[in-house]
């Protein structure tokens, strides 16, 4: 590989590093190519995206984020692969977790870049994976601010049956 085809390749991932607010990287370094392949499906299938680079390109590309990545460069031993989401902090998450569950150990997260936010270790992806989106989060805030408005409508219609009721009582007596 000539030196203009690794400084494009870096290039490339730089920008897609800049673009993207969420992407794990892993550890593949004893995956088949064939299970590879199968977990590259899986995520093609959510609207995600893997790829296997060399650690010095990812160091690069880290290099050129402005968010302080020293954390995620201390991780990147053995063989490297980063998954990428444009949606959502917790997809790469759950994926990782459903693949596993079809009894397959690989891959291993090494660390994650959330929003600025750096997660390092395999003991995160529980927390990883239940971060909510931002959907998700807009979901529950528009949950709990109709919550007391429906509360107030339905003590209001229940109180006006009541008080309807009282009425018609009263004007029935007289």
């Amino acid at each position: 590989m000539t030196r203009e085809e690794k400084e494009i390749i870096v290039k490339d991932l730089s920008e897609k590093l800049a673009n993207t607010n969420y992407f794990y990287i892993t550890d593949a370094s004893t995956m088949s190519v064939a299970s590879i392949n199968q977990f590259r499906r899986l995520a093609f299938d959510r609207g995600l995206e893997y790829k296997v680079y060399k650690n010095t390109f990812i160091k690069k590309a880290l290099d050129t984020l402005e968010a302080d990545t020293s954390n995620l460069e201390a991780i990147l031993k053995g063989s490297s692969g980063i998954l990428f989401s444009a949606e959502s902090g917790n997809a790469p998450g759950k994926l990782l977790k459903d693949f596993r569950k079809k009894g397959n150990p690989l891959p291993l997260l090494k660390g994650a870049y959330i929003d600025g936010g750096i997660y390092v270790g395999e003991n995160q992806l529980d927390t990883l994976a239940s971060i909510k989106s931002k959907n998700e989060l807009i979901g529950d805030i528009i949950g709990l601010l109709q919550s007391p408005a429906k509360n107030v409508v339905s003590a209001l219609q229940s109180s006006g049956g009541k008080l309807a009721g009282i009425l018609k009582t009263l004007s029935e007596k007289e």
